[in-house]
């Protein structure tokens, strides 16, 4: 009898009882109707990515109308949202999938033009060099504020309200994005969180925001749905620490008391799109499971060999791909034949039509017209 590849065995992860061990990233696409519903070719998408028994992460989906930091990136703070939303969910099911959505809001990566006049909101100003994308095109990001304390907890209340709106729309669990410099990420790390407040100084302060959403979330969801996403020593949005191994490890060690699904960790050598340090080993995801008790997401760089390994070292239960996925719908199926890779397009990534985003064919399919 042949041995299955680790990447192919059955996991639990929290609730959820999958088939195999490769997710879809959260990956952000900018593909939304003018009014931020999801869009029919989001709908395709979604669904030619859903494999039985396998996991999906939604891009990032914004809990109010100033929480975006890109033009096209959907939400989910009114009826319609939720609407378009589940096609979705019922797409990814029909194939015996599950779906978690990513909630995130964007800070200080923002312009006035994505929240009517309003400047982006962080925990402290700290002016950085950044673009966000308006219906002008990329610009430069806004001037940002400090967000006041007593605005706090309708903040968080914004992300308990989308939460409850993503289970309404049948969703399997919820994710917060605690990663790539966003507002909760700017709020953990001490290089943009310079408050003086019960929100920062020392990190047992600064993990506050963070746990306070995680909490708002559980609440909707309740034990095993809710994950969290985390990019320790990452550098997108000018993000920085003075100490990112304490830091993050702190905050490992903080999640262990709550009745989590998993922690997704985006590796270093990644930023954003871009791999900039290739060949490093993956090394968050083997410091976090140190400290970290529950099953965790590595994401970040991999590839099939790459992924195989790190599960096989026990570093990581599952691994999340991105890139792959843009132009490869029946990814775990080419890996589990180990089938060609179709490359992506850099140039379709953020935004634009059907093109290069839900007109790639699966392996099947393509080697049929050939």
């Amino acid at each position: 009898m042949l041995d299955v590849p680790k990447l192919f065995s059955p996991f639990k992860l929290g609730a959820m009882d999958l088939n195999h061990r490769v997710v879809h990233a959260p990956t952000t696409r900018l593909r939304a109707d003018d009014d931020l519903s999801p869009s029919g070719m989001m709908v395709d998408y979604y669904s030619q990515r859903a494999s039985a028994g396998g996991l999906m992460i939604t891009e990032s989906t914004h809990p109010s109308y100033d929480s975006r930091g890109y033009e096209g990136a959907p939400g989910i703070y009114t009826d319609a949202h939720v609407a378009g939303w589940s096609k979705i969910v019922a797409a990814v099911h029909d194939r015996g999938g599950r779906i978690v959505m990513q909630l995130g809001h964007d800070g200080r990566q923002s312009h006035s033009d994505l929240s009517n006049g309003a400047a982006p909101i962080a925990p402290s100003v700290v002016p950085f060099e950044g673009q966000a994308l308006t219906k002008d095109g990329w610009v430069p990001v806004s001037p940002h504020r400090a967000i006041d304390i007593e605005e706090i907890p309708a903040l968080i209340e914004s992300f308990r309200a989308a939460a409850a709106r993503a289970r309404s729309a049948g969703f399997d669990g919820v994710e917060l994005h605690n990663a790539n410099g966003y507002l909760a990420d700017t709020f953990l790390q001490d290089g943009t969180n310079r408050r003086t407040d019960a929100y920062g100084g020392g990190i047992e302060s600064r993990v506050r925001f963070s746990l306070e959403l995680v909490e708002a979330l559980i609440s909707v969801w309740g034990e095993g749905r809710v994950g969290v996403r985390v990019s320790p020593s990452g550098k997108w949005g000018a993000i920085s620490d003075t100490d990112p191994e304490r830091t993050f490890g702190y905050f490992a060690e903080r999640l262990n008391g709550y009745p989590l699904a998993y922690l997704h960790v985006i590796e270093p050598r990644v930023m954003g799109v871009e791999t900039i340090e290739e060949g490093k080993a993956p090394v968050a995801s083997s410091f976090l499971r140190q400290v970290y008790k529950g099953p965790i997401i590595a994401a970040g760089g991999f590839d099939r060999d790459g992924a195989e390994s790190i599960l096989e070292h026990g570093d990581a239960d599952l691994i999340a791909f991105g890139r792959f996925f843009t132009s490869n719908p029946d990814l775990p199926e080419r890996f589990r034949r180990n089938l060609p890779l179709t490359p992506y397009v850099r140039d379709a990534f953020w935004g634009g039509t059907e093109r290069h985003y839900s007109d790639f064919p699966a392996f099947d399919g393509q080697a049929a017209a050939a």
